[in-house]
């Protein structure tokens, strides 16, 4: 099955040369061009004003949810309501460090997503959210959040994720 996909695509390429296997000159029908998506990630909008709440959290797993739901309510206009798409655009491991009045001292991408445009966009939507709730048992600190981000820019985090279709 696998040779006769590459045997095809070889005859492709031999009957028309190496247009036959370049990318299609329009987006499909409902996909918008790639450029727009690009653009859409080029800068996050300012987040709401959110006074942060304290939290009571003694442990960066816990705190991860307080921060989720910081971030959430800085940037409800981006959070997708439901269950995510099945192709996510960009899944990424981020690490944040914050001192002990919750100010962002540091955001790190331990792994980056597969679209480069998704990493820069993460980091400065932390950093605009900063303060994050005053970690008052935990101290200064640091967690670990996944972010899943869609084409439309809109997002879920791992620790508050409805799950994805």
């Amino acid at each position: 099955m696998i040779k006769a996909a590459f045997g095809m695509a070889a005859i492709a390429v031999a009957a028309h040369g190496s247009a036959a296997l370049a990318a299609p000159a329009t987006p499909k029908a409902g996909r918008e061009p790639l450029q727009a998506v690009l653009a859409r990630f080029e800068a996050p909008p300012a987040p709401q004003p959110v006074a942060p709440a304290p939290s009571r959290a003694e442990t960066p797993l816990e705190y991860k949810q307080d921060a989720a739901r910081h971030v959430y309510a800085a940037y409800a206009s981006l959070v997708r309501k439901g269950k995510l798409e099945p192709l996510l655009f960009g899944v990424a491991i981020v690490e944040t460090t914050i001192d002990a009045e919750g100010r962002v001292l540091a955001v790190d991408i331990l792994r980056p997503p597969a679209a480069q445009v998704v990493a820069p966009w993460i980091v400065r939507m932390i950093q605009a959210a900063s303060p994050l709730p005053t970690p008052t048992r935990m101290g200064a600190g640091r967690f670990t959040e996944i972010w899943l981000v869609e084409r439309a820019g809109t997002f879920q985090l791992d620790t508050l994720s409805e799950g994805q279709n």
